[in-house]
């Protein structure tokens, strides 16, 4: 492992390069979480990080497959909060990836669409899952994975629905990406104690919120109306106005 590189930075130098206690880099692996979690069983540290060259099954939502070859960025992130919940997580590690990738662009243009797509220009550019492993009702760890299209291809089956980064910057690098994410995803561990989403949090998500507005089909038959604090999906129905907590966006 230790003759990997990334975009010409040696493997064994990204732990420090990024301020976290550890961080393996694989040729090849099956799904960063998977491994996460086995090193979450080890006793790893929170702030232990996983990169995946190409992932043989990534996993999305849902037992959904996530196309992961040569060229994207597949990470993983250990976390140890005392408390949370994954709807609230999954929405930081969303902001985070598209401040990332704002920065990158130098203007506004990642919105996030619930519950954890990253999108550019109504293509999903980034996955974000959140796995947690729970004794009895205390949490061990979290895993949290986060797939973006930087340089790798895309199969032309998505290619309406689905971007790659460099399209919109064709000289960008996965160093680019992860040094500006890694240290955000790190500092959720001292966030992570926090059960719900800050007023600004909650500003934040709304000022990217892609569904705010739209007709839904599903998970309920109404308009997004945005989150609550804890992460749920506000929907409309006319008559009252109910928050979901998990399911599958299908637009009207």
């Amino acid at each position: 492992m230790a003759r990997l590189a990334l975009d010409g930075v040696a493997a064994g130098d990204l732990a420090l390069r990024w301020g976290v206690p550890q961080c393996g880099l694989f040729r090849q692996l099956g799904s960063t979480l998977d491994a996460l979690h086995d090193l979450g069983a080890q006793g790893a540290v929170a702030g232990t990080a996983v990169i995946a060259e190409e992932q043989t099954a990534g996993r999305g939502r849902d037992g959904r497959t996530w196309h992961s070859p040569a060229g994207g960025v597949w990470l993983g992130v250990l976390l140890r909060p005392g408390r949370v919940e994954l709807g609230v997580m999954s929405v930081r590690v969303g902001l985070a990836v598209a401040d990332a990738v704002d920065a990158l662009l130098g203007r506004p243009e990642a919105r996030l669409k619930w519950p954890n797509d990253v999108l550019l220009a109504e293509r999903k550019l980034a996955g974000i899952l959140c796995e947690g492993r729970w004794q009895g009702e205390a949490l061990q760890w979290l895993a949290v994975g986060v797939g973006v299209n930087v340089c790798n291809s895309i199969p032309g089956a998505v290619a309406r629905r689905a971007v790659a980064l460099a399209e919109w910057l064709p000289a960008v690098r996965r160093i680019d990406l992860l040094d500006r994410l890694v240290p955000a995803l790190v500092r959720l561990t001292q966030a992570a104690g926090a059960a719900a989403l800050s007023e600004r949090e909650c500003a934040a998500f709304a000022a990217r919120d892609w569904l705010l507005g739209r007709q839904l089909r599903a998970p309920a038959a109404g308009r997004a109306r945005g989150l609550r604090p804890d992460g749920a999906l506000l929907v409309d129905l006319g008559a009252a106005t109910i928050a979901v907590r998990e399911g599958h966006v299908e637009l009207a």
